[in-house]
């Protein structure tokens, strides 16, 4: 046996001490945490001036009360733990039940259902359109923002469901059976005959495995019967949200590609015919279901004309297209405002990170980026608005304002969120800090509704077909004129970019990028501070900026563009 002289832990001698085991008494002080932001908790999300501005500007001032009160649901601790449980715990597919009965049914967390009902009962489902109000579809924009920022998974059959009603009301009888229904603020899960529901939930099914975006080349078939409906054939490649009430699919009958109610369970209660075959293991968010159906012998109603299907769904495309750029502005504000909050409360080299100069820089130039995408999509919103109670200027603005807002704005969302992230260093890589889930859910909205090509297409075919819309957006630009000089060049610019030559397919995403932005810049011009508005033109209408976020000439207004920083 030794005997040792030393010191332990606590620093006491130990002389004299025999075959004493080695022990450990820490004081905790390694356990004291320091410099690290408090939750972003208990706050009200709403309280942010460019969204609040936003919605009062295009016609829904009457709502901010219930923004302010929604707003403090989604900054609090419980809607935030089901936001984390609900992609913590995955949907499930179960098949069959325990006899071998075939059932095709999804399962969710109680907290995907707590999150369902709280956008359902805030009316951004389909709410919008049983309401008369001017500012209804603004209202209900500012709400899906704010939802987004919460949790975005959810909201794809909140979205669909808002979106189905416009389509629906190419069949009257339909509509009158179902809108009541899908403009409910009553979620009512579960698989009945939807007459005996409070509330019905809508889905979409048009791509399939061998065409994509190319819908007419889907194979599905329909085949009408004598009593009316229609009897559907075929296997869908991205239906999300299987467990909604009901979709509209695409198929191909005797005269074209036609549109078809799909009910998941017939009015008798009988279940229809859906087998999901799988669901996708998809990049983005854990909360919702995407699946693969397949239709045999399945039981339709045709909406709208048959061999008009196209034309009969863009309605519901349009207004999906509507919420994939509100969702991807609320995605870059989101990102924002995690990045805000931990600059502020994080110190380094003897200073808070908000007060270091290339940090003030980063965020700034987020901040901006932020603004121009929430500005521009509240104004798609009030352009919807006004354009579903009669004003056709504005429904021919819409047309081509909404395909280059969805190309940009959804292109911009990756690179901004990932910048975010990079704000709060390691901290923002730990899936508990919950950026990571922002970072995957960021490309969805460019790839959703039509990737950026086909966005970017989509802008020369309504230049080539539809003058009115290229007016309407002249008209817009043009009330800025003579606002601001980098504009005005951009303009002249723009406008001989929008001739369609031959090159123009080439063209088409330098065009929607260019269109875009000048669209952005015209808007802060007129209702943005003029130190917002004043570093967009400089940085991304003149060029005097760098390709990364951070990069803002040493002559910006700083400090006008982080006032604009949500809480």
């Amino acid at each position: 046996m030794t005997t040792t002289t030393g010191s332990d832990a606590t620093g006491s001698d130990t002389a004299g001490a025999t075959d004493a085991a080695p022990r450990s008494r820490p004081t905790a002080a390694t356990h004291t945490v320091t410099n690290q932001p408090p939750p972003l908790t208990g706050h009200d999300a709403a309280a942010d001036p460019v969204l609040l501005e936003g919605v009062a500007r295009e016609g829904a001032g009457w709502h901010l009360e219930d923004l302010h009160r929604f707003g403090r649901i989604v900054g609090g601790e419980e809607a935030q733990h089901w936001a984390d449980q609900a992609n913590r715990h995955e949907p499930e597919l179960r098949t069959h039940d325990r006899y071998g009965n075939r059932v095709d049914e999804v399962e969710f967390h109680p907290a995907y259902h707590r999150l369902m009902d709280l956008s359902v009962s805030e009316g951004i489902a389909g709410a919008a359109w049983a309401d008369e109000r001017p500012g209804a579809h603004v209202a209900r924009a500012g709400s899906f923002m704010l939802a987004t920022m919460l949790e975005a998974g959810h909201l794809c059959p909140v979205s669909m469901t808002y979106a189905v009603v416009p389509a629906l009301r190419h069949s009257p009888d339909l509509a009158k059976t179902y809108v009541p229904l899908l403009t409910s603020r009553s979620y009512d899960p579960g698989l009945r005959a939807p007459a005996g529901k409070r509330g019905l939930l809508a889905g979409m099914g048009m791509t399939e495995k061998q065409g994509g975006s190319d819908v007419r080349a889907n194979t599905t078939t329909a085949t009408e019967h004598a009593d009316g409906t229609w009897r559907l054939r075929g296997h869908k490649w991205f239906t999300s949200a299987p467990m909604n009430d009901v979709f509209l699919v695409l198929a191909q009958a005797p005269g074209g590609l036609s549109c078809f109610l799909v009910p998941r369970v017939l009015p008798d209660g009988a279940r229809n015919t859906f087998r999901i075959q799988r669901l996708k293991d998809k990049l983005g968010n854990r909360s919702n279901a995407s699946s693969e159906p397949e239709f045999d012998d399945t039981v339709a109603w045709l909406v709208g004309t048959e061999g008009k299907g196209v034309r009969t769904i863009i309605d519901m495309v349009t207004m999906t297209r509507l919420d994939c750029v509100l969702g991807s502005a609320a995605g870059i504000r989101g990102a924002l405002a995690q990045a805000a909050h931990h600059a502020r409360h994080r110190s380094v080299f003897g200073a808070t990170l908000v007060d270091q100069p290339l940090m003030r820089n980063v965020l700034a130039d987020l901040a901006l980026e932020s603004e121009a995408a929430t500005t521009l999509g509240l104004r798609l919103a009030g352009a919807a608005d006004r354009a579903r109670l009669g004003d056709e200027g504005e429904r021919a603005f819409l047309r081509l304002a909404t395909a280059v807002g969805k190309y940009w704005v959804c292109k911009r969302q990756p690179a901004a969120v990932a910048e975010a992230l990079e704000c709060l260093g390691g901290n923002g890589y730990d899936e508990a800090s919950g950026m990571p889930r922002m970072y995957r859910e960021a490309p969805l909205n460019s790839i959703w509704e039509g990737s950026g090509n086909v966005s970017a297409l989509d802008l020369l075919r309504a230049l080539a077909r539809e003058p009115e819309a290229l007016e309407a957006f002249r008209a817009e630009i043009g009330a800025a004129a003579g606002a601001d000089r980098r504009l005005d060049a951009a303009w002249t610019a723009l406008q001989g970019e929008l001739r369609l030559t031959e090159d123009a397919p080439l063209r088409a995403r330098r065009v929607a990028e260019r269109a875009a932005l000048v669209l952005q810049g015209s808007l802060l011009v007129r209702h943005a501070p003029a130190a917002v508005a004043d570093a967009f033109c400089a940085s991304r209408l003149s060029g005097d900026q760098g390709l990364a976020f951070g990069t803002l000439p040493p002559a910006t207004d700083f400090t006008g563009l982080l006032e604009r920083l949500p809480v």
